[in-house]
C-alpha cells in the first residue's frame, strides 16, 4: 500500500512533483495534512490567516496543480464541494455521514487495488475503484432521535 510519505518535507514533495516551492504551496500542503477532506474554501480560510495576500483563485490554482501532479487527491461527493486530501496512491475509500457530512478514510474493500473488479471492463485496464459508503456516523446516531429521517445533505453544511 502506497501513501503520501508524511515524513518527506513539503518542499521536497513539491520538487519531486516538478512544482516550484512557494510559501503558499508549503502552507497549503501542511494544512491539508492536518485537515484531511477539506474543501477549497475551508483551506483558504485557514491558510489565508497565515499567508499574506492569499487569494481564493491562488488556492484553486494550487489545488489543481497538486491534483494533476499526484500530491493531493480530489474527492467528489454528490451535493458537496470537492474535498481534498494528501493521502494518495493507495486506492482507499471513504465513509460519509449523511447527517453531518463527516468523512472518514477506509482501506480497500477487499484485496489489492483496485479493490473491486467490474463484471465487464469493456477492454479497460482498471487501475483504481472509487467507493463511497454513505451512512450515519456514531456521533449522529447518538444525538439524532430518528437517524433515518431527512438526512442533512453535505451541501447544507457549506
Amino acid at each position: 500500500m502506497q501513501q503520501t510519505a508524511m515524513h518527506v518535507p513539503y518542499p521536497d514533495r513539491l520538487r519531486a512533483a516538478g512544482l516550484r516551492v512557494t510559501s503558499r504551496r508549503v502552507a497549503m500542503l501542511h494544512d491539508l495534512d492536518a485537515h484531511s477532506h477539506s474543501s477549497a474554501e475551508e483551506l483558504y480560510q485557514r491558510v489565508a490567516a497565515q499567508v499574506p495576500h492569499l487569494t481564493r483563485q491562488a488556492v484553486y490554482v494550487s489545488l489543481n496543480d497538486f491534483v494533476s501532479h499526484g500530491l493531493v487527491r480530489s474527492i467528489e461527493l454528490p451535493g458537496s464541494p470537492a474535498r481534498y486530501e494528501t493521502r494518495t496512491g493507495d486506492n482507499h475509500h471513504h465513509l460519509v455521514c449523511k447527517h453531518c457530512g463527516a468523512i472518514v478514510d477506509v482501506d480497500c474493500a477487499a484485496g489489492e487495488a483496485p479493490c473491486l473488479t467490474p463484471s465487464d471492463n469493456a477492454g479497460f485496464e482498471v487501475h483504481t475503484a472509487d467507493v463511497t459508503y454513505f451512512g450515519i456516523c456514531p456521533q449522529c446516531r447518538g444525538t439524532t432521535s430518528d437517524a433515518t429521517d431527512a438526512p442533512e445533505s453535505p451541501k447544507d453544511r457549506t
